[in-house]
């Protein structure tokens, strides 16, 4: 049980309230958290064809090991390839890059038809104009809900290019302007 360091534990029957949530309240309220957009690529093991997703929930999660973690919808017809592809590579999008974002979110067609990209020293696409990337393999999957929590061990990363970032926020994709 939790213990508040300012006060007396929380009381048990307070820990077994299940509460019905909305789910358009549900993201209303948690779309007013700003995130990064990131673009989760590979190449497809049975076509030797690159492949992604975009997604906005990802983190770092270790140091020692390092690791990060990204989720990804159970409905995902990319994600059993990208998971078969070995290495993948996690791109940090950059604002104009939106295109590219909505262009791996499409369920099924040529994902990187005029997507222009390089290979990571692993192989996986590192897509041209993305700020930063990431080269991983999948450690672990954890089944949450209606998505997987995928944590996965970085093998190497680096900048690619300066820029702002492509950010999601309130069901919009946006820049920073600081």
């Amino acid at each position: 049980m939790y213990r508040s360091p300012n006060g007396p534990a929380a009381a048990p029957e307070a820990d077994a309230r299940v509460t019905d949530i909305d789910g358009a309240r549900f993201r209303s309220v948690l779309g007013r958290f700003a995130t990064g957009v990131v673009a989760i690529t590979g190449i497809d093991a049975a076509t030797g064809r690159p492949t992604g997703l975009a997604a906005n929930s990802f983190t770092s999660v270790s140091l020692e090991p390092p690791l990060v973690a990204f989720c990804v919808a159970h409905t995902s017809s990319t994600w059993p390839l990208l998971r078969d592809a070995g290495r993948l590579c996690i791109n940090i999008l950059s604002e104009p890059q939106l295109a590219v974002c909505k262009q791996l979110a499409i369920k099924g067609g040529d994902k990187f038809a005029d997507i222009s990209w390089s290979g990571s020293p692993g192989g996986s696409p590192v897509i041209e104009g993305a700020l930063a990337w990431i080269e991983v393999s999948v450690e672990q999957e954890h089944v949450a809900g209606d998505h997987v929590i995928v944590v996965a061990r970085v093998h190497d990363l680096d900048k690619h290019h300066e820029g702002e970032p492509l950010l999601f926020y309130k069901g919009g994709y946006g820049r920073f302007d600081g």
